[in-house]
């Protein structure tokens, strides 16, 4: 059986996203539930969640461990499975690593662009790597099954943690820096650090990571993947769209921008066009993922690493990462 899982998206989300989830066969999402949010803030996004899984249990349900995947697929459903982009829901309690898995979160990101208490950002000058908290932290997610995601982390602190961790970790969104040279995308001796430990990249969909951005076409995409599997391993790629559809403006200054800063952050944007991006042609929302398998075939990929990149990849890597170490 081969899925179609999407590893980080950040949608505004209604019936009409949940029914074009199903509509392009997408088995599983991992979507982020907290960007800044305190514990409680956290908490209040998780009750949100439930609410759409009570009024449209046809169409999604809370996604845990990854048989649930598998039983999306049998019942024509998507799997909803909770991830946080910043530390911040687990404040300065390292407990909370342990409450925030046990309600469904299954994975953090230890650094959002800037440095926290856990590990440096991507934008910060200067990157010190994992913090002494981020050490224990990195072994308290190990113990309970909660993944470390670096996509917004600089450098050092990337491979640090892809070292240090007695699991793999991933990368949920970002490219190769040598295909897009954007300060998200990541440098060669991160990927493999990362995949030479066991652990998984999820090519990202966001304009500002990709080459020529909106412009971007499907076989540059599909090329930068096999350019990718060619010095590393097709078995450890999937994807990670950062599809943020039908989001407003306003949302791209809060990821931007918190509480941290009194000045506005345009980040990878410019100050012209500050806000959300058009999408690239061949992929608009959920429908489109079968552009990308056909982009995929049209490269050279064979049908075992296709279904292993639009999702077989990430199902076993649940599998391997979510229930707590023996």
């Amino acid at each position: 059986m081969t899925f179609r899982i999407d590893n980080l998206q950040y949608a505004r989300w209604s019936e009409k996203i949940f029914r074009q989830m199903r509509e392009g066969g997408v088995d599983a999402v991992h979507v982020t539930i907290a960007y800044h949010e305190n514990f409680r803030e956290t908490i209040l996004n998780i009750e949100a969640w439930n609410r759409w899984f009570e009024r449209f249990p046809d169409l999604i349900f809370h996604g845990q461990w990854a048989s649930d995947v598998q039983q999306a697929r049998e019942t024509g459903r998507t799997a909803i499975f909770f991830g946080f982009q910043n530390p911040s829901p687990i404040e300065d309690d390292i407990g909370l690593v342990e409450v925030l898995h046990k309600l469904g979160g299954r994975f953090m990101q230890l650094s959002y662009n800037n440095q926290s208490l856990l590990a440096t950002g991507c934008y910060e000058a200067e990157d010190p790597g994992i913090t002494r908290m981020g050490k224990q932290v990195i072994r308290e997610m190990n113990r309970v099954g909660m993944v470390i995601d670096m996509s917004h982390s600089a450098d050092r602190s990337t491979i640090e943690a892809a070292d240090l961790s007695q699991r793999p970790i991933a990368i949920t969104h970002a490219n190769p820096y040598e295909w897009c040279p954007a300060l998200r995308n990541k440098r060669e001796d991160v990927i493999r650090a990362v995949i030479e430990n066991g652990g998984m990249i999820g090519f990202s969909l966001y304009p500002h990571h990709l080459l020529d951005k909106t412009e971007c076409r499907l076989e540059s995409f599909c090329t930068m993947i096999a350019d990718t599997a060619e010095r590393f391993s097709a078995a450890h790629l999937g994807l990670g769209s950062d599809l943020c559809q039908d989001q407003p403006d306003s949302v791209v200054e809060w990821m931007r921008v918190g509480r941290w800063s009194k000045e506005i952050d345009y980040g990878e944007g410019s100050a012209d066009a500050p806000g959300f991006p058009p999408m690239p042609d061949w992929f608009r929302d959920n429908r489109d993922f079968g552009n990308i398998e056909a982009g995929l075939r049209k490269v050279g990929f064979d049908f075992d690493e296709i279904a292993g990149i639009m999702g077989d990849n990430w199902h076993r890597f649940y599998d391997k990462s979510f229930e707590a170490a023996p």
